[in-house]
Protein backbone atom coordinates (compact mmCIF):
# COMPACT_ATOMS: atom_id res chain seq x y z
CA UNK A 1 0.00 0.00 0.00
CA UNK A 2 1.58 3.69 -0.81
CA UNK A 3 1.63 5.85 1.90
CA UNK A 4 1.46 9.58 2.07
CA UNK A 5 4.22 11.71 1.83
CA UNK A 6 4.14 15.16 3.46
CA UNK A 7 7.17 17.71 3.66
CA UNK A 8 7.56 21.50 4.15
CA UNK A 9 9.59 23.88 2.61
CA UNK A 10 10.55 25.17 6.11
CA UNK A 11 12.32 21.91 6.62
CA UNK A 12 14.33 21.05 3.00
CA UNK A 13 15.76 18.06 2.22
CA UNK A 14 18.48 20.69 0.81
CA UNK A 15 18.98 24.01 0.34
CA UNK A 16 21.13 25.49 -2.88
CA UNK A 17 22.42 28.91 -2.49
CA UNK A 18 22.51 30.80 -5.83
CA UNK A 19 25.81 33.08 -6.43
CA UNK A 20 24.75 35.88 -4.55
CA UNK A 21 20.89 36.87 -4.26
CA UNK A 22 18.67 33.91 -3.37
CA UNK A 23 18.54 30.00 -2.75
CA UNK A 24 16.20 27.15 -2.92
CA UNK A 25 15.10 25.28 -0.37
CA UNK A 26 14.21 21.76 -2.42
CA UNK A 27 11.92 18.70 -1.04
CA UNK A 28 11.56 15.07 -2.41
CA UNK A 29 8.46 13.80 -2.18
CA UNK A 30 6.28 11.60 -4.42
CA UNK A 31 9.14 10.42 -6.70
CA UNK A 32 9.70 14.27 -7.40
CA UNK A 33 11.60 16.66 -6.95
CA UNK A 34 10.07 19.91 -6.45
CA UNK A 35 11.75 23.67 -5.05
CA UNK A 36 10.92 26.81 -3.46
CA UNK A 37 13.06 30.01 -4.85
CA UNK A 38 13.87 32.99 -3.64
CA UNK A 39 15.02 35.22 -6.04
CA UNK A 40 16.26 38.58 -4.74
CA UNK A 41 16.06 42.50 -6.63
CA UNK A 42 18.85 42.05 -8.69
CA UNK A 43 19.27 38.40 -9.50
CA UNK A 44 19.64 37.58 -12.77
CA UNK A 45 20.56 33.48 -13.97
CA UNK A 46 23.05 34.27 -16.04
CA UNK A 47 24.77 35.73 -13.18
CA UNK A 48 23.88 34.11 -9.89
CA UNK A 49 23.48 30.49 -11.32
CA UNK A 50 25.28 30.18 -14.72
CA UNK A 51 28.51 30.31 -12.60
CA UNK A 52 27.01 27.18 -10.56
CA UNK A 53 25.66 25.24 -14.28
CA UNK A 54 28.36 26.07 -16.21
CA UNK A 55 25.70 26.28 -19.40
CA UNK A 56 25.26 29.16 -21.15
CA UNK A 57 21.92 29.15 -20.59
CA UNK A 58 18.86 27.40 -17.93
CA UNK A 59 19.14 24.31 -19.64
CA UNK A 60 16.46 23.27 -16.44
CA UNK A 61 12.14 23.02 -18.07
CA UNK A 62 9.96 24.59 -15.56
CA UNK A 63 6.65 24.07 -14.57
CA UNK A 64 5.36 26.37 -11.24
CA UNK A 65 3.74 29.00 -9.49
CA UNK A 66 4.78 32.61 -8.66
CA UNK A 67 4.14 33.34 -5.30
CA UNK A 68 5.46 36.86 -5.14
CA UNK A 69 7.24 39.42 -7.49
CA UNK A 70 7.81 39.31 -11.02
CA UNK A 71 10.08 37.73 -13.26
CA UNK A 72 11.06 38.41 -16.72
CA UNK A 73 12.65 35.32 -19.03
CA UNK A 74 14.40 35.33 -22.45
CA UNK A 75 14.52 32.42 -24.54
CA UNK A 76 17.14 31.85 -27.08
CA UNK A 77 15.01 31.90 -29.99
CA UNK A 78 14.14 35.58 -29.04
CA UNK A 79 10.83 34.79 -27.36
CA UNK A 80 10.05 36.36 -24.07
CA UNK A 81 7.44 36.92 -21.50
CA UNK A 82 7.33 38.17 -17.80
CA UNK A 83 5.50 36.47 -14.55
CA UNK A 84 3.80 38.11 -11.59
CA UNK A 85 2.58 36.73 -8.61
CA UNK A 86 -0.56 34.98 -9.35
CA UNK A 87 0.57 33.08 -12.46
CA UNK A 88 1.12 29.61 -13.50
CA UNK A 89 3.84 29.07 -16.16
CA UNK A 90 5.84 26.48 -18.48
CA UNK A 91 9.29 27.68 -18.88
CA UNK A 92 11.55 25.57 -21.79
CA UNK A 93 15.00 24.87 -21.25
CA UNK A 94 17.34 27.71 -22.91
CA UNK A 95 16.68 30.53 -21.58
CA UNK A 96 17.64 33.40 -19.19
CA UNK A 97 15.91 35.24 -16.82
CA UNK A 98 15.96 38.28 -13.93
CA UNK A 99 13.44 39.69 -11.07
CA UNK A 100 11.74 42.45 -12.23
CA UNK A 101 11.29 45.51 -9.37
CA UNK A 102 12.42 46.04 -6.07
CA UNK A 103 10.76 42.78 -4.52
CA UNK A 104 11.95 38.90 -4.03
CA UNK A 105 10.55 36.70 -6.77
CA UNK A 106 9.24 33.89 -4.90
CA UNK A 107 8.65 30.49 -7.25
CA UNK A 108 7.48 26.76 -6.78
CA UNK A 109 8.90 24.76 -9.13
CA UNK A 110 7.74 21.48 -10.39
CA UNK A 111 9.61 20.85 -13.34
CA UNK A 112 13.01 19.16 -13.86
CA UNK A 113 14.47 20.53 -10.68
CA UNK A 114 16.18 17.76 -9.46
CA UNK A 115 19.98 19.28 -11.00
CA UNK A 116 18.56 23.09 -11.25
CA UNK A 117 21.34 25.28 -9.92
CA UNK A 118 23.92 22.18 -9.22
CA UNK A 119 27.47 21.93 -10.26
CA UNK A 120 27.61 19.90 -13.54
Amino acid sequence: MASIEVKRFESPDETRVFAGLGKADVVEVGGRTVGRAQYEPGWRWSANVKPIAGTDHCETAHLGYCVAGRMHVWMTDGNEAEMGAGDVVAIPAGHDAEVVGDEACVFIDFGQYADYAKPH
